[in-house]
């Protein structure tokens, strides 16, 4: 009785982001009552492996004491100091001076938010602030490419490259482009190496930066390794040839970190996994492993700079968020990177994701898979309705969630990305609770496809 009375109360009362809200009042949510380690447990008592990690977050589990008891400590003495006007608590000095001496590239400071959607929407306010400090305020165009995901704030969504996140918003806003997703699988030609489809698509960016006006085109946004938009590995020398044309134009590059930082593709962040030498990293999520929201800026010595002398200029750099650097989150962050260090967590990530990728890999041999890619614990699988043309199914037949829904019933959480499945399970998954989560997803996927008559 418990489960249906909060299922009612919730329809009654609360709004689910990227849900169906018609739906969602036929069908009720799934409550989750409590978590331990790679486990949640829902309000009927039954027990799933969050293969998703929550969002791409909890990276140490759902029951880690030495976060919750880091956040204890700070709430006993000081539970929250703002940071604006010359103000500082020692938890958020030590996290900046820790995220810069852990940056894949040399970084000069730190700025802190609440989310991901915050620190992006932040770094492209720095981006047009730079250009004004240098006298160039055209240079202002933002380029993002087809399904990236970046946030869902106004600014944020409008470098996001999915279609339902700008529709009937007014998005993207003005002088926010897209280029061509780097998904070698759907969006290279026949005849077409990796390294000829990387090609063409750094001349793509080449040729929009020329045709806008390299005087107008500031910066170019970029997940190391696509999450949302279907866990979308770059193809061979995709952003060697890309910062090539970012540099040749002066032109930013802004690497988003919010899903790829802390260990997801086995190492500290992305950038060094793929070669990413960016001008500024967002990050969040695992920066607290999710106990707490908490996102980090880390920005360049040279935007620095501008953004000094412009705060000279003016008389006060002009942004801020309430929560920004909260003592609270910023003690739990510093126990969480203690913890990726001190315990090997990061380090275990590349036997880890060996072992998951040996069993996922093997999957493109399935009639519903045409492809899967992957690195560290983060894993896509391409569901097609003909591997031949690698044709996706109907997205009106919702086959994706079909098989989204068969692995949930079979007890793992796994999430429909588009014509894709992504597995992104917390970087503290056991070997047998790897064979748990290959065994559980060959189940739904055999399912489907017996429902759909081809197996």
């Amino acid at each position: 009785m418990l489960s249906n009375s909060l299922r009612d109360r919730d329809i009654a009362s609360q709004l689910h982001p990227q849900t169906n809200l018609s739906l969602h009042e036929k069908t009720g949510p799934v409550v989750m009552a409590s978590g331990q380690g790679v486990e949640i447990t829902d309000t009927n008592g039954k027990t799933y492996i969050e293969g998703m990690s929550g969002l791409w977050c909890t990276a140490l589990g759902l029951s880690e004491s030495r976060l919750a008891e880091a956040a204890t400590r700070q709430m006993a003495v000081l539970p929250y100091y703002q940071n604006f006007a010359h103000r500082a608590t020692e938890p958020g000095i030590q996290l900046a001076e820790t995220l810069l001496d852990i940056a894949p590239v040399p970084m000069s400071k730190v700025l802190f938010q609440s989310s991901g959607s915050e620190a992006n929407d932040t770094a492209i306010k720095l981006v047009w602030y730079h250009f004004a400090a240098q006298g160039r305020p055209e240079k202002c165009k933002i380029i993002g490419r087809n399904r990236g995901y970046h946030g869902t704030s106004i600014a944020s969504a409008s470098i996001t490259g999915l279609p339902h996140l700008h529709r009937d918003f007014h998005l993207p806003l003005p002088n926010f482009l897209h280029v061509t997703c780097p998904h070698f699988y759907r969006e290279g030609k026949p005849d077409e190496t990796e390294e000829q489809f990387s090609t063409r698509l750094a001349n793509e960016l080449d040729a929009l930066i020329i045709a806008e006006g390299p005087d107008t085109v500031a910066a170019f946004f970029a997940e190391p390794a696509m999450g949302t938009g279907g866990a979308v590995m770059p193809p061979k020398g995709y952003f060697e040839k890309i910062q090539k044309v970012l540099k040749k134009h002066e032109v930013l590059l802004i690497a988003d970190e919010v899903i790829t930082g802390f260990g997801r593709t086995g190492n500290w962040w992305g950038c060094q996994t793929f070669g990413v030498e960016p001008d500024m990293i967002t990050c969040a999520k695992a920066l607290t492993a999710a106990y707490m929201p908490l996102s980090a800026l880390l920005i360049s010595e040279p935007v620095y700079q501008s953004m000094k002398a412009q705060s000279e200029k003016i008389g006060v750099f002009g942004h801020g968020y309430t929560y920004g650097a909260h003592p609270v989150a910023c003690a739990v962050a510093n126990e969480a990177l203690r913890i990726y260090q001190e315990d090997g967590i990061i380090a275990g990530v590349a036997a880890k994701g060996a072992q998951l990728g040996g069993l996922l890999t093997p999957l493109a041999d399935h009639p519903l898979v045409g492809e899967v890619r992957g690195t560290g614990l983060m894993w896509g699988i391409e569901i097609v309705a003909d591997k031949v043309t690698r044709a996706p199914f109907d997205p009106a037949r919702a086959i994706p969630a079909k098989v989204q829904e068969a692995a949930f019933a079979q007890g793992l959480v796994c999430r429909a990305l588009g014509s894709a499945i992504a597995i992104a399970p917390p970087l503290v998954i056991r070997p047998d609770q790897i064979d748990a989560v290959h065994q559980r997803f060959s189940t739904a996927l055999d399912q489907i496809a017996d429902e759909l008559g081809i197996l």
